[in-house]
């Protein structure tokens, strides 16, 4: 069963977790974050909870949402109590066209406040879903409504931005895809999310609390114990044993249908807290776009791994033209990697010559020189209203391990302070020893332009979600021209949770939200 790591960074939540997406063939998945007592109780049945059903496509000018319990199957031997939107992991996909007024009403009849994020989607700052920011997280029996024009077309997916890394980690998300005005048709369309699971519960129980942190200070350690802490985290890492796509591992995940001569789309999500990287075998395959963002004459690839980092979509094209039985699955060699992979199987075709082949050396693909390179929107040289660094650690705290942005954990950390119309250029540089960065930005796209120092010599890469291993260095811009207070945060959702969020601040904007005092369980990260 997959479980968070407990700790008492912050706010009393260590927790690695995920989200899993979907489209409309997808069952769903998730894991509980609940502690073992509560795991307990839901598995010795005192708890009854109906079984997760298979997500579902809602389109229309009204789209109704509601958060609510159930008991979800990865496989044939593990089963989860999660928490869904519509009784499904992955929750409903949303499909609507460019241009659309989208209204979803959304009602909690979880035990706890919850809300909706709306992950790479510019949205008015009022709409965005950050608890204790732009809104009061939806209390138990209550229905909150959001609003927005479906501007941008792409694959982007919506979660629980409270307590995050609980909840997205119980199953609180689901696929948004935006269809454009003037779409390009496929003949198949398929939603693919990756995620992993923890199938020993009590390994991951662990409470940091314990630890002897007399020589420590706050937001500051030696190299050694730095690395100490980083190391751990990996070992952490390596507890998750369980890799699945759309909620089911290995030979339960439901194959993908083509028939020969077709032209077949992937958007891949990748929902978990560890980068995958996937071959497709057999054929020939285009990346049409990143983040819901397409990229300029992409060149056909094969046997190339296309490394997925968390939070960034991918959606690829193929021509089903080599008839038989052919993998889509995940390289490495960590426990679970041999159950993310799904067939791709041609209608009337038995020939299945293809084998597995997860531990062969192949090139991974280069974002940063894919496609026809020409200007985009920002260069490097140009001028700029404000500029950032961003400087990405891992520190220990005097409650445990933290993820610092230039030393100083949320809500110390400086935001980035812009007026509407402003041009920002970002670095961002990964001073972590081992641990993975992927930075996401809220309400906003962003230009990569350069990385270590070497200008970006492909497509324009536009995204919203940026992964950084450590010591990598990236320059980003983007243009200030969504007023509102929007976060700036590490997408693996326990690094958020322990410390590493700013956010970007339009300074001539008056949000007309006002926390309350008084109610505590407003919990953004």
């Amino acid at each position: 069963m997959k479980k968070l790591l407990l700790g008492t960074v912050l706010a009393g939540v260590v927790a690695i977790g995920a989200a899993c997406s979907n489209n409309s063939s997808m069952q769903g998945h998730d894991m509980s974050n609940m502690n073992m007592k509560e795991e307990n109780t839901a598995q010795d049945s005192s708890k009854k909870l109906p079984l997760a059903t298979n997500t579902e496509v809602l389109s229309g000018k009204e789209i109704n949402l509601t958060a609510k319990e159930a008991l979800l199957q990865i496989n044939d031997q593990v089963k989860l109590p999660v928490y869904t939107y519509n009784g499904s992991v992955p929750g409903a996909q949303i499909r609507v066209k460019q241009g659309d007024n989208v209204k979803i009403v959304l009602k909690n009849e979880l035990p706890e406040p919850i809300t909706i994020h709306w992950h790479g989607y510019p949205v008015p700052n009022n709409q965005d879903g950050v608890p204790g920011v732009t809104m009061d997280a939806i209390k138990p029996g209550e229905t909150f409504t959001y609003e927005f024009t479906a501007t941008v077309p792409g694959t982007y997916w919506y979660h629980s931005h409270q307590k995050s890394a609980e909840q997205v980690d119980k199953g609180l998300y689901g696929t948004l895809i935006v269809e454009p005005k003037n779409e390009e048709k496929v003949d198949r369309d398929y939603t693919l999310v990756l995620d992993e699971w923890m199938s020993n519960p009590d390994e991951g129980n662990m409470d940091m609390s314990g630890m002897d942190h007399s020589n420590m200070n706050n937001g500051n350690s030696s190299d050694n114990q730095q690395m100490d802490m980083s190391s751990m985290g990996h070992d952490m890492m390596n507890m998750y044993d369980i890799f699945t796509i759309n909620g089911k591992s290995g030979s339960a995940v439901k194959p993908l249908k083509v028939k020969k001569g077709e032209k077949v789309r992937l958007r891949l999500v990748n929902a978990g807290y560890m980068s995958h990287k996937l071959h497709l075998h057999g054929h020939e395959f285009k990346i049409v776009a990143t983040d819901g963002q397409p990229l300029k004459d992409p060149q056909p690839i094969k046997d190339e791994l296309l490394n997925i980092a968390p939070g960034e979509r991918y959606d690829i094209e193929f021509i089903a033209n080599n008839p038989g039985e052919w993998l889509l699955e995940c390289h490495g060699d960590m426990e679970g990697a041999d159950g993310m992979k799904v067939k791709i199987q041609y209608e009337d075709q038995t020939n299945n010559t293809d084998k597995e082949n997860a531990k062969k050396d192949l090139p991974i693909v280069d974002m940063t020189k894919y496609g026809k390179h020409e200007l985009g929107q920002f260069t490097l040289d140009q001028k700029y209203d404000v500029e950032y660094t961003m400087d990405l650690g891992t520190a220990m705290g005097k409650d445990g391990m933290v993820y610092t942005i230039n030393g100083k954990t949320y809500p110390e950390t400086a935001p980035v302070n812009v007026k509407k119309g402003d041009l920002v250029k970002v670095k961002l540089v990964n001073n972590s020893p081992k641990d993975l960065h992927p930075m996401h930005l809220h309400g906003h796209f962003f230009q990569v332009l350069s990385k270590n120092g070497k200008p970006i010599t492909g497509s324009p890469l536009i995204k919203d979600t940026l992964n950084l291993k450590p010591g990598e260095e990236y320059v980003v811009a983007f243009k200030a021209d969504n007023p509102g207070n929007w976060m700036f945060h590490c997408h693996d959702l326990h690094h958020a949770s322990a410390g590493m969020v700013t956010e970007v601040k339009y300074k001539d904007y008056k949000s007309d939200y006002i926390p309350d005092p008084n109610d505590t369980t407003n919990k953004g990260e």
